[in-house]
């Protein structure tokens, strides 16, 4: 029986961002079940609110322009610029241009009504971009706020340098980063032109310096582990958001298993808010038959299914977890297993988000993002605002001591594939 353990209370930051957004903060691995991280997840919600991590749907139209030659002509934009023009020159007070545009390009987004259309600052879009890229440059450790090393990535330079977790951070390059911040010491390292870092630390009230190489590191998106019950294996996948590389990590993760003997496969997307659809797309298209339908979009040209288009199928079982924070990518993938494959669903209703974006970015380093089109599931249900019923709707319980949760949706799921 697994359980959510309680876990140190505090917040984690990664090296492998300039800045922690509030748009970037992780959400732990659901299959750890620490309770405090379950209070976190109320956190989520703002997240989802925004969704600026959600499933981002890049259109690559050759002949892509927003017809400016029209535009210049049209009379409504015309009356804006006459506006724009007069305020500039004859408002009484001195005027901030950039912030004026902002307030006008914020004034569209208010218009539209649409929670996932909005403009980005640079921080949150450099935030976004680098969680989705699947990939940064750094040393590979998460710190807490106390400059403790929380985790050391396998295979990363801090592992092999001989970083260890509870390691604390005591300096940099020689600088002292005692009086620092957690989020200063990861922008330190992050923005540091040199390759090689010398960082010190505290280890049983010992100091110990170490040389570490900076390199281009995966962010771990996908983490795996085999359930044996009753001679049957099965293999447990949990996907933390749909990154550039999440589909590379999880074939990976995925065919290792295979390789150990596994018979049915959980995939667990709870808490995962999206990311980008072409991701869950290829996973899809690892489990289904050529020809299924994998989801459809509905946009202002009519409806277009997407289908799978390999060779590539399985036929085991497959139970997908979901919760009210899986959004997105994670609902693309459940529906298009449940409907075109036959996978169960196991957990809670999921978010509910069924509207995908296209992004435009500016020369500032900011960018806008704005929906383009509904996306329906293979049966052609649009789940927006109502989310994915699970075929077995089950609450986590409390255990006697009110400190650990007890993963009944897993426990489930591990139940039905040994039945």
């Amino acid at each position: 029986m697994e359980l959510f353990k309680k876990k140190d209370k505090h917040r984690i930051f990664n090296f492998k961002s300039k800045k922690n957004s509030k748009r970037k903060k992780k959400v732990e691995n659901i299959k750890g079940f620490k309770f405090v991280e379950v209070v976190v997840i109320v956190i989520v919600t703002g997240i989802l609110c925004s969704i600026a991590t959600g499933a981002i749907f890049y259109y690559h139209y050759s002949n892509y322009n927003f017809g400016y030659d029209k535009i210049s002509n049209n009379k409504n934009v015309n009356k804006f610029l006459q506006v724009y023009a007069t305020i500039l020159n004859e408002y009484y007070e001195d005027i901030d241009e950039p912030e004026l545009i902002d307030s006008a390009i914020n004034g569209l987004f208010t218009y539209l009504g649409d929670d996932y259309s909005e403009e980005l600052t640079q921080e949150d879009t450099e935030a976004l971009l680098e969680q989705l890229s699947g990939e940064y440059e750094g040393i590979g450790v998460e710190i807490t706020t106390d400059k403790l090393i929380y985790t050391v990535f396998a295979d990363s330079p801090a592992e092999k340098a001989g970083l260890q977790k509870n390691d604390k951070i005591i300096k940099v390059n020689d600088e002292d980063m005692t009086q620092q911040d957690s989020s200063y010491i990861a922008s330190y390292i992050k923005s540091c032109e040199d390759d090689k870092i010398t960082i010190t630390v505290l280890r049983n009230n010992e100091e110990k310096t170490f040389e570490v190489t900076k390199d281009k590191l995966y962010i771990p998106s996908v983490s795996k582990e085999i359930k044996e019950i009753n001679n049957h294996k099965i293999g447990y996948l949990y996907i933390s958001t749909f990154s550039n590389t999440t589909a590379n990590q999880f074939r990976s993760a995925l065919e290792n298993m295979e390789n150990d003997g596994i018979e049915s496969l959980i995939i667990d997307v709870r808490n995962n808010a999206g990311g980008y659809l072409v991701a869950a797309k290829d996973i899809a298209s690892m489990f289904l038959e050529k020809g299924k339908i994998i989801y459809s979009l509905k946009d202002k040209s009519g409806t277009t299914e997407y289908k799978d288009t390999t060779l590539e199928a399985r036929k085991y079982n497959v139970i997908v977890l979901t919760n009210e924070y899986s959004a997105s990518a994670s609902e693309i993938l459940a529906s298009a297993l449940k409907e075109s494959y036959g996978a169960k669903i196991v957990g809670k209703t999921s978010y509910g988000k069924g509207k995908v974006q296209q992004t435009l970015s500016f020369s500032d380093g900011s960018m806008a993002k704005y929906t383009t089109a509904k996306w329906l599931t293979p049966s052609g249900e649009c789940i927006d605002q109502k989310g994915i019923t699970p075929d077995y709707d089950v609450d986590l319980e409390i255990d006697e001591t009110q400190q650990n949760i007890i993963d009944t949706q897993l426990n489930k799921a591990m139940e039905l594939l040994v039945q």
